[in-house]
């Protein structure tokens, strides 16, 4: 808590008489400054008291504390998994979290007395990694003959070709068909087998399901105006399943149901009174058609689960053909919706970046004014709200002109108007989300003779934030003050600043069925003689094209972190000029996947990131790499623990001919290139490492976390720490193995 905001600051001076606080009013309140002081320190030491007593237990217990709570117990941590980070700062304290589980010191006590189960390995991978599993046996899936005195009905039976839902499952962790025995170990460090005798596997699940509510649906009219997607960015997404509390009664297996997975059309047609309906997985809401109530879903009987590969099969009146495999449903063709069509339902993804409906702190600019804060005045736009409209808010901010203002939406509304966005000199504006809203803001080709970009124009002094956001269809321009012919400089960088935060500016403006960018060689952020650093923050967007006066001015400074830059194209430039030329600015990437190439004037720091594509700087002597992949052959500042650096001098150091030299050379730099399950926006996959990544990016930043903008997951912590956990725990005589699902 600010000492300054604490309610207990004039403690002490209230109980000074009534007099004396008289006299002190009028003398300027130099007492009350004076008791503030001493009731500061006062508040200090007795919040230190109390936190000491609630270091003796686990769930208080300050971070620093929880290891050595577990050293009482004899917990020891787990050397494979790194060492501890500082925790002074909040990513040291983040890592340590997931080194020393809170939780699983917590149980540990309870961990040694239930050694053996199976739920327990379960348990584990919850309290240990944070992942939800599923631990399977799999001496269970054997084919073999069974003792007629003691039969297992349900167990070794050969297959049957039309049970179509238990063909579904194969390959998931819920199969159920018998199987040959195979002889390699679950655990082993080379090709993992399952189907043994003494094979436990917990299967984990990564990426999370995230919600969108309540948000309009997008109609594909290149296929027909009865076509419809639930991503209102028109791509295929699959639906993923809301999890649902695991089944506590008797020892009923978990099901599917209980994990964030992608929704099968086999399984939604079983049961699809499990996936659909309000507060479910999905559901849908179609205002007046065949005249249903607009408040309440579509009914489950009026929902027929089906293929609409190739947007080919067409419902009877009165139905809607859903596919939650590809994220598409169908209305009649001759019962078309007449007014909004509205949805509801969970995409999966690995972390919370770009635009979403996921919790994240919100930060209102502050301002001091004779030693007061000053909140900033609050525009809010939606439903129910004052405004409904952006450019309703943004006429009056314009005719109010404060100093600082928020316009806020409120609703997950997609906003289909041009937008042009002005903040004055000394001035702070921020558009952006409400907490757990993800608005959409659709940019359209609304001008003939003119680009269509949202615009937002900056002046000295000037603040502008975008947080929370959604955009497609077109680029975002921001544009500096207007420079004066007179002048020979453009004004400096003096306290300007740009930040674009927990939003998603749509590489390549959109994306199609297949998630191809639908205009490959458009930048999503255009910078025009921007006086003003440029902050970018747990964002996925396209290219950024910098124009800069490089005669009379600096260059720029861009800050990426926790972000994901895509040019869509491996060929063309994530970050630079018109005309393929360098960007003028100077560039800090931190815990950053580049898609393209970088051409920039400088690098001030590049750490813990992935360069997928060239980078080339114009000054080498500035800055430097650390803990990064960049290809061979780059032109870039002095690099420090790279990648594919250190591979080749170990390649070079081994020695043999300059023909043997050169080939384990090549092939070194091709294993550790970064493999990604894909790299494409809008699939459950983009931008996560891929299984076969090679470990030097897996674990190749300074925190021996992945590189790239997952780095704060730190799932290879999460991943050695677990399997360790596991070996400890598992029943005697039997093999256990991590197996990642996604």
């Amino acid at each position: 808590m600010n000492p300054t905001t604490d309610p207990r600051i004039d403690r002490l001076y209230n109980l000074v008489p009534t007099i004396y606080r008289l006299r002190d009013a009028a003398n300027g309140y130099v007492l009350q400054a004076f008791l503030r002081v001493v009731a500061e320190q006062v508040n200090v030491v007795e919040d230190n008291i109390a936190q000491l007593y609630s270091d003796w237990f686990i769930e208080t217990a300050d971070e620093w504390a929880v290891p050595y709570i577990g050293d009482l117990i004899g917990y020891v941590p787990v050397q494979a998994a790194g060492p501890a980070s500082d925790d002074t700062t909040a990513e040291g304290r983040a890592l340590n979290s997931y080194l020393i589980p809170r939780r699983e010191v917590a149980n540990t006590i309870g961990y040694r007395q239930r050694k053996g189960r199976l739920t327990l390995l379960e348990q584990l991978a919850n309290d240990v990694a944070n992942w939800p599993a599923y631990a399977v046996e799999f001496f269970k899936l054997l084919g073999w003959s069974q003792n007629i005195d003691h039969l297992h009905m349900r167990r070794a039976r050969t297959v049957d070709v039309r049970e179509m839902a238990v063909l579904d499952l194969i390959g998931t962790p819920f199969d159920p068909l018998a199987r040959t025995v195979d002889v390699r170990r679950i655990d082993s460090n080379r090709t993992l087998g399952r189907y043994n005798i003494p094979s436990v596997g917990v299967f984990a699940w990564r990426l999370q399901s995230y919600k969108v509510t309540h948000t309009q649906a997008y109609c594909e009219e290149s296929a027909g105006p009865q076509c419809m997607t639930f991503s209102v960015l028109g791509n295929c997404s699959q639906l993923f399943t809301n999890p649902q509390p695991r089944p506590t009664s008797g020892c009923a297996p978990p099901t599917p149901l209980s994990f964030p997975g992608p929704i099968t059309l086999l399984a939604f047609g079983e049961q699809p009174a499990a996936y659909y309906g309000e507060g479910k997985s999905f559901a849908i809401w179609a205002d007046g058609w065949a005249g249903l109530d607009a408040s309440q879903p579509v009914p489950i009987a009026n929902i027929i689960p089906t293929d609409l590969t190739g947007w080919v099969y067409v419902p009877p009146p009165g139905y809607i053909a859903v596919d939650p495999a590809l994220g598409r449903f169908a209305f009649p063709a001759s019962q078309l919706p007449r007014k909004g069509v509205r949805v509801s339902y969970h995409y999966g993804f690995s972390a919370s970046i770009g635009g979403g409906q996921y919790e994240r702190p919100i930060l209102d600019p502050v301002r001091v004014v004779d030693g007061a804060n000053v909140a900033p005045v609050f525009y809010r736009v939606g439903n129910g709200q004052t405004y409904h409209r952006i450019a309703d808010a943004l006429r009056q901010y314009q005719s109010d002109n404060p100093l600082d203002a928020v316009i806020e939406l409120t609703d997950n509304t997609v906003y289909v108007e041009p937008l042009n966005l002005s903040v004055g000199a000394n001035q702070t504006l921020q558009l952006r989300a409400a907490q757990s809203a993800r608005p959409v803001i659709r940019l359209l080709d609304w001008q003939t003779d003119l680009p269509d970009s949202m615009t937002i124009a900056m002046d000295e002094g000037s603040r502008c934030t975008l947080d929370g956001l959604l955009i497609t269809g077109r680029a975002v321009q921001i544009n500096g003050p207007r420079r004066d012919p007179a002048a020979k400089q453009l004004p400096a960088i003096c306290g300007s600043e740009l930040v674009i935060r927990h939003c998603t500016l749509v590489p390549g403006w959109g994306i199609n069925c297949e998630c191809q960018p639908a205009r490959p060689a458009e930048p999503s952020l255009e910078l025009y003689n921007v006086r003003a650093t440029v902050r970018i923050e747990h964002t996925i967007l396209g290219s950024i094209v910098v124009t800069e006066d490089e005669v009379h001015t600096d260059p720029i400074p861009i800050r990426i972190c926790d972000s994901i830059l895509d040019s869509t194209d491996p060929r063309k430039q994530a970050l630079g000029a018109a005309g393929s030329a360098m960007a003028w600015a100077t560039l800090r990437a931190e815990r950053t996947t580049v898609f393209g190439i970088v051409d920039v004037n400088a690098i001030d720091l590049a750490a813990n990131s992935i360069f997928n594509n060239c980078v080339n700087v114009g000054r080498r002597q500035l800055g430097c790499m650390r803990f990064c992949y960049v290809p061979a052959g780059c032109r870039t500042p002095r690099r420090y623990h790279c990648q594919p650096d250190l591979v080749i001098q170990a390649a070079s150091a081994a020695g043999g001919t300059a023909a043997q030299q050169a080939n384990a050379i090549a092939n070194q730099k091709l294993r550790v290139q970064p493999q990604f399950t894909s790299t494409r926006y809008g699939n459950p996959g983009y931008a996560q490492l891929g299984p076969q990544c090679a470990t030097e990016i897996v674990r190749g930043a300074d925190d021996e976390s992945e590189m790239g903008a997952f780095h704060d997951l730190f799932q290879p912590q999460r991943t050695a720490n677990l399997i360790a956990r596991l070996n400890d725990y598992t029943p005697a005589g039997m093999d256990v193995g991590l197996i990642l699902v996604n």
